[in-house]
């Protein structure tokens, strides 16, 4: 693989000259050409020879006369990889050169590995500094091109190298007769010569040596996301060929041992194979149209193997768990998915279970990601959802004809309420052997995280946007509906609570938007809330409607939040969420350090640290109130409950700096919080950098254990009301405020909000959850 410096200092001059020669040859070997067809050939096709000579000498002009045409194809094509591949390469080199040329103006400085910085960090620059200041965005930007000015590069190589050990050939004494125009034309060859390849081990099914499987997933790995490789295969394969592969590997009667002895191979080749199909069906092919089609067709229909007899909607839902599959096909398959399971259970009457799980027999192991068997498609098809948040967005806001046949019924199902509350999801067979409903709704609460928050849910963090809609708004005011009006509905749902925690996250700041009201149900916002994710105009991303209303009101914004905290995953998350967007609106909503100013200059400050305080209470006493109905009072379980309850300060941060979102657990499947503010130096950074490990230490003693539930839980919630704190003595601390004005700012907003932290016990709380016994 290429990398920044050697695109960047590639010399090519030989690389010309090498299709300059080649272009030479060309010119040369036409002439020979026309001279052996028309005199070596052309004198040897009118020689009167017989016997021997005839058959033996005749045959060997003829073939040697041959040969001066296939030097000129071997030959024309290798001019043209080279000056092809040197016109890439070439582009390559000027872009990076060009991206090089311009960093310093925009204040950024590319090293010699393409690491892209400050050109002056902000923390070095003079008082009176006035050049370019980039943000986040400029950074992204820069690495994105310079990544893609070396991806155009490293493929132009790779293509060009194996066309041109191609061209050279295996037999010393002839030339291949493999004609390329374009090194495009090459690329699209080699992709048609992998894809029959993957092809033809297809067709050894479970048969396949354990090799010959690595083999396979070496040519999906090198092509996953080519979609010339991934149509070609799909319809050389076909919609059925996959199913029923797919349905023969996980069939645990016919003797296979590949899913006994090497499952991670498996694990492996339905990514791959998942990756490769959701790539092909973005093609709008006549042939992939048609494709999409028959998918949705046998998705109803058995596919037969040995010992098992899977619907094609359970195998293919399967082959849906990774990558981003096409908006529209994703739409049209869960339709058609949701239409046939409703007529197998008679509209509802009969549970989900009786459709897709088989009532004799050995089950089908149709999925070896982990989790469940995936005899329930809602779950992979949820999961496909997950990964492609428009079509997620789209579906959830929709509603489905599950009678298309009839024109005149209008019989309406909406997606949301149906899988949310009225669908009963069959338990599956977890990795332990258990059965469980937790895989179902893990990926409805990833499928839900992708239509809320406009990212896939387990999205790289680095480089992350706030991008929500009023589309992914809409669907966001549906959970806070469903999961805010019960307990019941997060408990039972296990497996949820940890996207509904990073779903929150998401919407934090129309969250305290919502809390910051005097009525639990006016859906008009205080006037100039400091709140609201809304541009410098005071616009909201939203709509016009949301410029000063609400997308739900207090007495909902309360409920949601009480009931998502009463779980540990939910309370750890929405906790740190909400102490990164406090310390961010204080840096947005105050004055800025080292300016001067006067004590109403404070007021939004106050305000934005009284909500802070006022949420994290909320938060709290839901969960201690949960915690006290599951489990006995002094016990050690009730103990260490109480004792995790502060220990979400130790979240771990990525991409803080700027660009106005912040990703806790950094990574894939971050939790995004919107920011109010770019926060470079500014007081978020200041928090970060103040020593978490340190305050959570001592909530790990074993000491707190010996203690009564009752004074441990006072305890608890005092550390909570300490962590309150946090944005406002970070806020005070902040570089840049004199020693004078940093103690009043300590003293006046750590008072208010030791004052204020009171106020959340004059909320209405969600009731606890009680298991049903």
């Amino acid at each position: 693989m290429l990398k920044f410096d050697q695109v960047l200092h590639a010399r090519l001059g030989s690389l010309q000259e090498a299709a300059t020669v080649w272009g030479e040859a060309v010119s040369k070997l036409e002439k020979s050409k026309e001279k052996a067809e028309s005199g070596l050939k052309g004198r040897a096709d009118k020689a009167d020879w017989k016997g021997e000579n005839a058959g033996v000498t005749r045959e060997f002009v003829r073939k040697t006369a041959k040969e001066f045409g296939d030097a000129l194809i071997g030959a024309t094509s290798i001019r043209n990889i080279l000056r092809d591949a040197h016109t890439e390469f070439q582009a390559a080199k000027t872009e990076l050169e060009k991206l090089v040329a311009e960093a310093p103006g925009k204040g950024i400085r590319i090293d010699q590995n393409g690491v892209v910085s400050y050109l002056i960090h902000p923390d070095r620059r003079a008082k009176d500094y006035d050049g370019p200041k980039p943000e986040q965005a400029d950074f992204e930007a820069m690495r994105s091109s310079i990544k893609a000015a070396i991806d155009k590069a490293n493929n132009a190589d790779d293509v060009a190298s194996r066309a041109l050990r191609g061209l050279v050939g295996n037999d010393k004494n002839n030339f291949s007769g493999t004609s390329y125009d374009s090194l495009a034309a090459a690329s699209k060859a080699q992709d048609a010569e992998d894809a029959h390849a993957a092809y033809e081990l297809y067709k050894k099914g479970d048969e396949a040596t354990p090799a010959e499987i690595d083999k396979l997933n070496a040519l999906f790995n090198a092509n996953q996301k080519d979609p010339y490789f991934a149509e070609k295969f799909a319809l050389e394969v076909g919609p059925k060929g996959s199913m029923e592969y797919w349905a023969d590997m996980g069939d645990p009667s016919d003797g296979s041992r590949l899913g006994v002895d090497h499952r991670d191979k498996l694990k492996e080749l339905q990514t791959n194979w998942s990756m490769t199909l959701a790539t092909a069906t973005h093609s709008t092919s006549p042939e992939m149209e048609q494709w999409k089609a028959d998918v949705i067709k046998a998705g109803s229909e058995p596919i037969q193997t040995r010992g098992t007899s899977p619907y094609g909607f359970q195998v293919m839902s399967n082959l849906m768990r990774v990558g981003d599959y096409d908006d529209k096909f994703l739409k049209d398959y869960g339709n058609g998915l949701v239409v046939t399971e409703r007529k197998m259970t008679h509209d509802g009457r009969l549970p989900a279970d009786r459709a897709w799980h088989a009532m004799g027999g050995m089950p089908s192991h149709l999925n070896w990601q982990g989790g469940d068997l995936g005899n329930d498609p809602m779950i992979g098809f949820m999961e496909g959802l997950g990964h492609n948040p428009k079509a997620s967005t789209d579906f959830f806001n929709s509603s489905i004809d599950v009678t298309p046949e009839n024109t005149k019924d209008n019989k309406k199902l909406d997606p949301f309420d149906y899988f949310t509350k009225d669908r009963e999801w069959p338990e599956e067979l977890n990795d332990k052997g258990d059965r469980t409903k937790e895989p179902g709704y893990n990926a409805l609460g990833h499928a839900l995280e992708s239509a809320t928050t406009g990212h896939p849910y387990d999205a790289e963090t680095e480089g992350l946007k706030d991008v929500r809609t009023k589309e992914n708004a809409e669907v966001m005011q549906k959970v806070v509906e469903r999961y805010g009006d019960n307990p019941k509905y997060m408990h039972e749902q296990k497996g949820i609570d940890d996207s509904l925690g990073k779903m929150g996250a998401a919407y934090i700041d129309e969250l305290n938007r919502s809390l910051e009201t005097d009525s639990d149900t006016t859906m008009e916002e205080k006037k100039n809330s400091p709140f609201g994710n809304n541009d410098d105009k005071g616009k909201s991303r939203f709509g016009e409607e949301f410029d000063t209303g609400l997308l739900w009101n207090r007495g909902d914004a309360v409920n949601f939040m009480g009931i998502v905290s009463q779980s540990e995953t939910g309370h750890s998350t929405l906790s740190a969420a909400e102490m990164l967007y406090t310390t961010s609106v204080l840096d947005e909503v105050g004055p800025k350090p080292g300016s001067t100013f006067e004590d109403r200059d404070l007021t939004d400050a106050r305000t934005t640290l009284r909500i802070g305080s006022e949420a994290q209470g909320i938060m709290d006493e839901s969960r201690m109130a949960q915690i006290d109905k599951d489990y006995e009072k002094d016990s050690e379980e009730h103990k260490k409950a109480v004792g995790k309850t502060t220990e979400w300060v130790k979240f771990g941060v990525g991409a803080v700096a700027a660009g106005g979102v912040v990703a806790l657990t950094g990574g894939a499947g971050g939790v995004l919080v919107p920011l109010a503010a770019e926060t470079v130096g500014g007081a978020v950074v200041t928090f970060i950098g103040m020593e978490a490990d340190d305050m959570a230490e001592k909530y790990e003693k074993d000491d707190l254990l010996k203690k009564k539930s009752d004074d441990l839980k006072d305890e608890a919630l005092a550390m909570g009301k300490e962590n309150s704190l946090r944005p406002g003595i970070a806020y005070a601390n902040a570089p840049g405020w004199s020693e004078r004005d940093r103690n009043y700012l300590d003293e006046e907003l750590v008072k208010y909000v030791r004052d204020s932290r009171m106020h959340s016990r004059d909320n209405s709380l969600p009731d606890p959850y009680e298991a049903k016994k």
